[in-house]
């Protein structure tokens, strides 16, 4: 680590700069997790709703728990960016979707934030090594990609850019986790990052089958949330693809139905099934397995399945009355 750098678990404040949707997200899960958070934003009104979101999400907080001496009262809106990050031993930047902007106010934080701070920024799409150009210490800089909300979704994809140093990837990494989130450490940088280009794919899918006519909102959303969705929570589409090769799993999968692949149904052009596809696919399906066995899988995922089913019928159940 740099010198400067804390301990993940020794922070105890935060800086958000952004208090929009999900800059306000961040700091209502910060907030949860006990911290002191110190927001700022240039927009009228940021204050106060930020307030606002801070309000609306806590009911859902308490509901998953909150940490000692979590508190909304733990909040502090700043009049400037420097008084924001002034003591804060990690931030987190949720600024517009502008490259400009971007790489203007990282800049800005680099240069208001004591010498070995991690800055991590929330940009749902662009890459570290284009926003970083105009930071005097870039290295301390990474991408810290949540999902909306902050608060709710547990997952956020972290990777560094060119000029990014692996310890500052690495702490931002523990430090999410000891957080309570979800991470996944990416190897490198990718347009769209990991989650997004899934959520991509299938969203593109359904604009195709609307425009033409091939099926409505509704029946989309419904082929998801009583279809696949429900096994997505417990295992993701790997995990679900290597249990429909029953005991043979991703290998029988994949050597039973690769030529469908070449079928026309969607409108993404399928790779290749090469060996070596084939052979990643299978290795990693059975490193997520972990040693369990076909069946052990399929109870772990039937048990998650009813209690999602379940959980969504008391939801429908209070919503009708």
């Amino acid at each position: 680590m740099s010198a400067g750098t804390p301990h993940p678990r020794e922070v105890t404040t935060v800086a958000c700069v952004g208090a929009g949707v999900i800059g306000g997200g961040w700091a209502a899960h910060f907030l949860a997790r006990g911290y002191a958070v110190r927001a700022w934003d240039p927009g009228d009104g940021a204050a106060g709703r930020l307030s606002r979101l801070v309000e609306t999400a806590w009911p859902a907080l308490t509901e998953l728990g909150l940490a000692d001496g979590a508190s909304p009262d733990n909040l502090t809106v700043t009049s400037t960016l420097a008084e924001a990050v002034d003591g804060a031993g990690f931030v987190q930047e949720s600024a517009p979707e502008s490259l400009p902007v971007k790489r203007r106010l990282l800049a800005d934080i680099d240069a208001a934030t004591a010498p070995g701070v991690v800055i991590a920024s929330s940009t749902s799409g662009f890459a570290m090594t284009d926003m970083q150009v105009d930071a005097a210490t870039p290295e301390r800089l990474v991408v810290g990609h949540p999902f909306n909300p902050p608060y709710l979704i547990p997952l956020v994809e972290v990777v560094g850019g060119e000029r990014t140093e692996r310890w500052a990837v690495d702490w931002a990494s523990d430090f999410y986790r000891h957080v309570g989130k979800s991470v996944i450490t990416m190897n490198r940088e990718l347009p769209g990052f990991i989650a997004n280009r899934l959520q991509e794919a299938l969203w593109r899918e359904a604009l195709h089958m609307v425009a033409n006519g091939e099926a409505t909102p509704e029946q989309i959303d419904t082929a998801i949330t009583d279809g696949p969705g429900l096994r997505w929570p417990v295992q993701g589409p790997c995990l679900t693809f290597h249990l429909a090769g029953g005991e043979g799993g991703m290998a029988h999968m994949l050597d039973h139905f690769g030529p469908s692949l070449q079928e026309p149904w969607t409108r993404l052009e399928a790779p290749e099934l090469t060996q070596r596809l084939r052979d990643d696919m299978v290795a990693g399906c059975e490193s997520e397995a972990d040693g369990r066995t076909f069946a052990e899988l399929v109870t772990e995922r039937d048990r998650g399945v009813i209690a999602i089913q379940r959980a969504l019928r008391r939801l429908r159940e209070d919503r009708d009355g």
